[in-house]
């Protein structure tokens, strides 16, 4: 196995890369869509949400009404860690079970966590950033997600700066441009993907920093 990270600010379009990635073969194991998945009708995470943050967190169909859970968990920062206290540890043990699942293969593996900059996983053998200018990221949750301009600057200033997480890139993917400018980078990052070392098959990730982050992403 190979095992790396993927990170990028919102709006980055760092699905878009894991995507690629995933195309030429990368097992990509998506702390978004796990949050998602820990989240589903009747697990212990729903209904540890519902009892901390009431019924009104929970829609008429059972699901997770994920704006009125935003709604109150990011207006208050002891609510914000109580959430982030009810979500992180279950995403965390499901994204090392599926990595553990890998071990033994000679698949690439992409931990595609939005915060990594802000909570480093240790044991992974490099950091991929997929890099955009802020008023890129301003202007494609305006106009793509619907958000207001003051609402996507908020969710971009609690997240890590750029400058940030270029300091810790082993691999930068500039996403800022036009798309025919990405299936050349993406050749490039599967190029040097490939040539990393085989992790050994008994390589023991567990008890490592869980490297999740949501932060202000947990109900995504």
């Amino acid at each position: 196995m190979i095992l790396v990270g993927l990170t990028g600010g919102i709006g980055s379009g760092k699905s878009t890369v894991s995507a690629a990635l995933a195309e030429r073969g990368a097992v990509v194991v998506d702390a978004d869509a796990i949050v998602r998945d820990v989240q589903q009708p009747g697990s212990p995470v729903l209904a540890k949400l519902a009892e901390r943050f009431g019924a009104q967190v929970i829609a008429a169909d059972g699901s997770l009404d994920r704006a009125a859970l935003a709604a109150v968990a990011f207006s208050d920062p002891e609510a914000l860690t109580a959430l982030n206290g009810i979500v992180h540890p279950a995403v965390a043990a499901e994204m090392n079970r599926r990595v553990a699942a890998e071990v033994t293969t000679d698949h690439v593996v992409v931990m595609d966590i939005p915060l990594l900059t802000e909570n480093p996983r240790e044991g992974l053998q490099g950091k991929i950033v997929v890099d955009v200018p802020v008023e890129t990221q301003v202007e494609r949750l305006v106009r793509y997600r619907g958000f207001d301009e003051a609402d996507a600057r908020a969710r971009i200033a609690r997240q890590a700066t750029r400058e940030q997480r270029l300091a810790g890139a082993d691999f930068v993917v500039d996403n800022g441009g036009e798309v025919a400018r990405l299936a050349p980078q993406i050749e490039r990052l599967w190029a040097w993907l490939t040539s990393l070392p085989q992790l050994p098959a008994d390589y023991d990730f567990t008890g490592r920093k869980d490297g999740v982050g949501k932060g202000d992403q947990a109900p995504a």
